[in-house]
């Protein structure tokens, strides 16, 4: 027994040391994840189900509140129907796993594990759609992908992730456009108020769009490091997959028309993103929201009289106030349980303890600012659902702060490989040029992140920081993830 504790409170490697091997030491010590034996695939432990199942939770309300309902495709996709929209299956030909076999036979048709739905998805849709009363049609489902990734990283990129793919389809363009910068909303949403993340927003350039897609819009993240981190994607497809697939209506004008359409998604990379965002040398640290154990009941001199039951009965009080609260009564000492539980980002550790009881009170330790104080036992719920606002309020604002000093204004080429390789995103007046940014990528390992939908009239005028050619767009550049 003592191996494994000694074990489990082994020290991790300090961000500034080598921040790729701090994130898998957290991930691993955190228990949220471990590696399984396929390659690139992992096993999301009950802690880290845990916080997707309550992403899932708060996105699921958003999306049913906007209107959309949740459905299931299958998994497997007929090769006929990927090659059917040819931009869609280059692109996503490198990562595509094939099912060639079924038990001891081959397949007359090689199957595809699917590495987004929208080819089987619109192959419903043309049944499905005959008037412009069958529309708008808002669908989402929650499933897993397999991309077969080259390089893998837990949660950032792995060869199968869980995520939600919206897939809805509208009689106008002006509908579509609406829907899927409304949806870009509904993550920007989630991202401020739920993760306590701040994001860039805005559209992607050409070569970074979703393959298939008319536009592409997308929230960005800065991570501890200053690399860049895709949080979320929102697509107007526009008619491309309607005229491949042949889903059309009878509009009210009584003239056959093509449908419109958009995709969205958000995947377990989101916990990547709340790892690298808001943890430190000491761990995970979890916004309240997205925190599967909000409050950890700690008895302190577990041995002596009434602590325990104590203890027990505060967890039970705090339950049933809505908090995500448990006891830790295990044999193992205070300093133990407190590190255990600050490696896993719990937001709140309440002490109970032969004092606090003597003066009916509780002990509070915040986890975002390991500040402690004293509140009395009565209305400690409340108080304590306070706190649990006020923590994912400082934890926003921290991370706010952060992202703001790693942005920076440029002009030219040196300036903005500088800023970017100091760590955070360099903003400049950009050509919109794919060979412009194709070589930028090539020399520098620099990316565009996104135009972003306010300050644009910044770029009248100006060059572009990359080739000096007229700039038609101002837009966050960074390495990312």
């Amino acid at each position: 027994m003592a191996k494994k504790n000694e074990t489990f409170v082994q020290h991790i490697t300090p961000m500034e040391e080598d921040f790729s091997r701090w994130y898998t030491d957290v991930v691993l010590r955190a228990e949220l994840m471990d590696y399984s034996e396929v390659r690139g695939c992992m096993v999301i432990r009950p802690y880290g189900y845990g916080i997707w199942e309550l992403i899932q939770k708060e996105l699921d309300q958003r999306f049913r509140a906007t209107g959309h309902k949740n459905a299931y495709f299958p998994m497997f996709i007929p090769e006929s129907l990927l090659k059917k929209e040819a931009e869609h299956v280059e692109g996503f030909a490198p990562e595509v796993a094939w099912v060639t076999k079924g038990g001891n036979e081959e397949l007359a048709e090689p199957l595809v594990v699917r590495p987004t739905s929208e080819t089987i998805i619109c192959s419903m849709y043309a049944k499905w759609i005959q008037s412009y009363r069958d529309l708008p049609m808002l669908l989402n489902q929650w499933c897993n992908v397999v991309r077969w990734e080259k390089s893998t990283r837990p949660f950032l990129r792995t060869s199968e992730f869980l995520w939600q793919e919206g897939h809805t389809v509208h009689a106008t363009y002006e509908e579509a456009q609406e829907e899927t910068l409304q949806m870009l909303g509904v993550y920007r949403d989630f991202a401020f108020n739920v993760l306590a993340i701040p994001v860039l927003t805005g559209r992607k350039s050409e070569n970074e769009k979703f393959a298939g897609a008319e536009a592409t819009y997308t929230m960005e993240a800065i991570m501890h490091d200053g690399k860049a981190l895709q949080m979320g994607t929102s697509h107007n497809l526009g008619q491309h997959f309607a005229k491949v697939f042949d889903i059309q209506f009878l509009d009210r004008d009584g003239v056959q028309k093509y449908a419109w359409q958009t995709s969205w998604g958000v995947s377990t990379r989101m916990i990547g993103g709340l790892i690298m965002v808001h943890g430190d040398e000491r761990g995970l640290r979890l916004p309240p929201k997205l925190a599967p154990i909000q409050a950890i009941v700690i008895p302190i001199a577990a041995h002596k009289p009434g602590v325990t039951e104590c203890a027990a009965e505060m967890t039970r009080r705090l339950i049933a106030a809505g908090i995500r609260a448990e006891s830790d009564d295990r044999d193992q000492s205070p300093g133990w349980k407190f590190n255990e539980w600050e490696l896993r980002g719990v937001p709140l550790r309440v002490e109970i303890g032969p004092r606090d009881m003597a003066q009916d009170q509780l002990t509070l330790v915040r986890r975002d600012t390991h500040e402690k104080a004293t509140i009395p036992m009565e209305g400690a719920e409340e108080a304590i659902l306070k706190l649990l606002e006020d923590i994912h309020a400082n934890m926003l604002r921290q991370a706010g702060e952060r992202m703001q000093s790693q942005i920076t204004s440029v002009q030219d080429y040196d300036a903005l490989v500088e800023a970017v390789n100091k760590g955070g995103f360099a903003y400049a007046p950009w050509c919109r040029e794919g060979d412009c940014e194709e070589k930028l990528k090539a020399d520098t390992g620099i990316t565009t992140r996104c135009m972003p939908f306010e300050g644009q009239e910044e770029a009248e005028g100006k060059v572009c920081a990359v080739c000096g050619r007229p700039a038609k767009a101002m837009t966050y550049f960074a390495k990312s993830y």
